[in-house]
């Protein structure tokens, strides 16, 4: 592997763990690992915020057996997105690319 699939899986893990839709992120380092490649795919291909955030609602529901709220997995998808587009390596939390991206969907109503 070379280190920059390092950097940016290890970015996006972080943002996982910190996400922690189930509560488990502190004891369980890797529990989100299965979400690592398939993102990264739909990262790599352009895919749009819905796309990633329909992902991620997939995953909760099918995955992990939860019912998010619709607002749970399109938020992280924003974070996502935005932290892909800041430089996607950058370990914490994401940095907007621009002033429109300075709002996250909740609080841009």
């Amino acid at each position: 592997m070379r280190p920059e699939t390092d950097v940016t899986e290890n970015g996006l893990r972080h943002l996982l763990n910190e996400w922690d839709p189930i509560g488990v992120a502190d004891a369980v380092q890797d529990e989100y690992d299965c979400m690592l490649a398939p993102l990264l795919q739909r990262l790599r291909g352009g895919a749009a915020q819905v796309e990633i955030g329909e992902f991620l609602r997939h995953e909760l529901e099918d995955h992990f057996g939860l019912s998010p709220h619709p607002s749970e997995p399109q938020a992280m998808a924003y974070r996502v997105m935005t932290w892909w587009a800041s430089g996607q390596g950058t370990v914490g939390a994401p940095r907007p690319s621009n002033g429109d991206a300075s709002q996250s969907p909740s609080t841009a109503l």
